[in-house]
């Protein structure tokens, strides 16, 4: 029997069914079985039709129980596990991101963009596979911007700017100069976008990850601001310093647990504080740094305003003002969500500092 691979990791093994740990699966079993077998840490290497594969998958998320409400660390948890559970559906692929199943829609471009050729027999997660075509999808048609008039295309692993509020903010704040800005962690490149079609006239954009460079200098093309942007992987800041420094960093403190989770989870609000510490050294004379940040994590007992007030004084700098807007995710008006309570709360404030 041929080894199965992830793919992407051609040295990685995974299981060769039959094991304990995995067995065979097909359009009889009940999502009731399926649910006590993944529970019980056993995979599951379908083999039936796709249709079917995809409705076990909803089946199982299903019972799957919630978390209580206004149960912060019960939520993460519920999360982390749910995640585990639902990838333990797995699918074949072939050599060439084929899936072998009836009925199987055509994923190769998808898969080979994200985890390059296949070529040796492999299974990968459902919930991964899922995962591929819907990036690849947004990728495709793109996000409205209507702060840009125009459309940002994430990419895998980019967070995509669904949000609105925190664009607009940065769209509407008064500019302290039109010369050069830094947009620090940038992503899909959007608030970089957002200043140079408001007239800055040199942007600089870093971001660590390979994947939102590529993104962000992509967008940054397809926009038509090349010649007036440049996006380099750095840690934070670039060298210089500018009139203008602007940073959305993660919300919320706590550990990443994949790669979109880093745009919402900073380990010991690194990037925020990192941002903060070092925005003087980068700063012009009268300059501003612009610091983007919801007030979520307040709401969950996470950090205190008292803190964030503490760090900006302790990095030198003061504020001249902050703007809010109310959220307008769709989250945020569902009763149903186990965070309601906090995200109805919820306040995205552009924070307006100077040295």
């Amino acid at each position: 029997m041929a080894r199965l691979v992830l793919p992407g990791e051609p040295d990685r093994r995974l299981f060769s069914p039959p094991t304990r740990h995995a067995v065979a699966a097909g359009d009889r079993l009940s999502a009731d079985a399926a649910f006590r077998t993944m529970s019980d840490g056993v995979a599951l290497l379908w083999h039936g039709g796709y249709p079917a594969a995809r409705q076990l998958l909803d089946a199982v998320n299903r019972r799957i129980p919630p978390p209580p409400p206004d149960d912060y660390p019960r939520y993460r948890a519920d999360r982390a596990r749910r995640a585990r559970l639902l990838s333990l559906l797995y699918v074949p692929l072939d050599p060439g991101h084929v899936i072998p199943l009836r009925r199987a829609p055509d994923v190769r471009a998808a898969c080979s963009a994200v985890h390059g050729p296949l070529e040796e027999p492999a299974a990968v997660p459902l919930r991964e596979l899922l995962g591929v075509l819907g990036a690849a999808e947004w990728r495709r048609k793109g996000v409205a911007v209507p702060a840009l008039g125009a459309r940002i295309h994430p990419h895998y692993g980019v967070f995509a700017p669904v949000r609105q509020e925190y664009v607009d903010l940065v769209a509407e704040a008064p500019l302290p100069g039109t010369e050069l800005a830094f947009d620090i962690g940038t992503g899909t490149g959007v608030l970089a976008a957002v200043l140079a079609r408001r007239g800055v006239q040199q942007v600089v954009a870093t971001d660590t990850d390979p994947r939102a460079v590529a993104c962000a200098t992509e967008n940054l093309a397809r926009l038509g601001f090349t010649g007036r942007t440049e996006v380099v992987p750095a840690d934070l800041f670039p060298r210089g310093r500018a009139p203008l420094v602007v940073a959305n960093p993660p919300w919320l403190p706590g550990r990443p647990r994949g790669p979109l989770d880093h745009a919402v989870h900073d380990s010991g609000s690194r990037m925020l504080r990192g941002f903060l510490d070092r925005a003087r050294r980068h700063l012009t004379q009268d300059g501003e740094a612009w610091l983007v940040l919801s007030d979520l994590a307040e709401h969950l007992g996470l950090r205190t305003r008292e803190e964030l007030l503490g760090w900006i004084a302790a990095a030198g700098l003061g504020v001249v003002d902050r703007t809010e807007a109310a959220p307008r995710h769709p989250r945020a008006l569902d009763p149903t969500d186990p965070l309601h309570r906090a995200r109805a709360a919820e306040v995205t404030s552009l924070w307006r500092l100077s040295p």
